[in-house]
């Protein structure tokens, strides 16, 4: 299914004059990767705690904007200029994740929305992302797709706390149909990413016994 993380290889291509410049000035991949999970930790956290100042929710859509930026840069740091090793390979899953859940955890504390759903979104979020990297266990490629990928889930959030942090009105029947509409596609996500890596699987040992 369509994912935004289709666009990927423009906004690399835009990108891709910084992580020349980073990679000339000695910035690795896995130096990226832990800034921007640190940014994105410090971020959610600071929104928790002062949760009830709406207005700082409006730094969140430009905030994910950058992250995405960031998590382009190092894959091109890894891919393209010879950064790539085990560590990163780990860095790179790990803190996709741990990023996802503090950006996300400010929303279970507002009272629009309740914190158990909100918290199941988290906990779908980081498992389609483990059915997208358990795939390259099973000799498939890693998997992105959606409908509702890592970069599925900055644009929405993203729309959403901007339309918060401007103060925006969210009626009942959003704050009980969110959390619950993003459930279902994360749930849609996982069966298609493991559907799609056994698909792949079967077609390259189909392919291989062809030839």
């Amino acid at each position: 299914m369509p994912s935004i993380y289709s666009l990927k290889p423009r906004f690399q291509g835009l990108l891709r004059p910084l992580a020349r410049f980073l990679a000339r000035s000695g910035v690795t991949a896995n130096h990226v990767t832990v800034a921007a999970c640190l940014l994105s930790v410090g971020l959610g956290l600071l929104l928790t705690a002062r949760i009830q100042d709406r207005a700082l929710f409006l730094v969140v859509p430009g905030f994910l904007f950058v992250r995405m930026a960031l998590n382009a840069v190092d894959g091109m740091l890894a891919r393209e200029f010879g950064q790539k090793s085990d560590l990163g390979a780990y860095l790179n899953e790990l803190a996709d994740v741990i990023s996802d859940g503090f950006l996300l955890l400010p929303f279970a504390y507002l009272p629009e929305f309740e914190a158990l759903w909100i918290g199941g979104v988290i906990w779908l979020s980081a498992l389609s992302e483990m059915a997208g990297t358990v795939a390259v266990m099973t000799g498939a490629g890693r998997r992105y797709d959606g409908p509702m990928g890592k970069s599925d889930r900055a644009f929405v959030f993203g729309a959403l706390a901007l339309w918060i942090g401007a103060g925006g009105v969210v009626p009942g029947w959003l704050g009980w149909g969110f959390p619950r509409l993003l459930a279902l596609l994360l749930a849609v996500t996982i069966v298609n990413r493991v559907l799609g890596g056994l698909g792949e699987k079967k077609a390259a040992q189909e392919e291989k016994g062809v030839s």
